[in-house]
């Protein structure tokens, strides 16, 4: 198996194979060092190239540091990402520190969550979910897509 690692420097996404990910895997753009993470913050312009080039479907929790349903909803996603590396590249945006991308996105509420395919967004879905509802979504919304 293998996962898609995006770099936090150039945002060129880097597959590597599972058994690699415990040996510090570095980016084969910019050669520095790749994160090994369920879930990736992100900015709009890695947003957009990740995005862009990824062969997976990428989901993104749009949230904010001051929202409680957003941090509430923080370890539902998060737990969810690390059990399920392979259905998506799953990111996360801070509207508060990224206004520019949140408007771009045209965010209303938060939480959201986008998923995109292709470099098309697919599906979103505003307000908190719990864990089982949000496998349900990305089962419907995003893995089928």
């Amino acid at each position: 198996m293998e996962r898609f690692l995006p770099c936090s420097s150039c945002y060129a996404l880097n597959k590597v194979a599972e058994e690699r990910l415990q040996h510090g895997p570095v980016c084969g753009k910019c050669k520095k060092p790749l994160e090994v993470a369920p879930v990736y913050p992100v900015d709009k312009k890695g947003l957009e190239a990740i995005v862009r080039s990824s062969p997976l479907p990428v989901v993104v929790d749009v949230w904010a540091p001051w929202c409680g349903p957003c941090l509430r909803f923080a370890p539902t996603y998060q737990e969810y990402a690390e059990q399920h590396p392979q259905q998506a590249l799953f990111l996360k945006l801070d509207s508060e520190a990224h206004q520019d991308a949140a408007r771009a996105l045209r965010i209303q509420s938060i939480p959201t969550l986008l998923a995109f395919r292709q470099g098309k967004e697919t599906a979103r879905q505003s307000g908190m979910l719990n864990y089982t509802q949000l496998g349900s979504w990305v089962q419907n919304k995003v893995a089928q897509t």
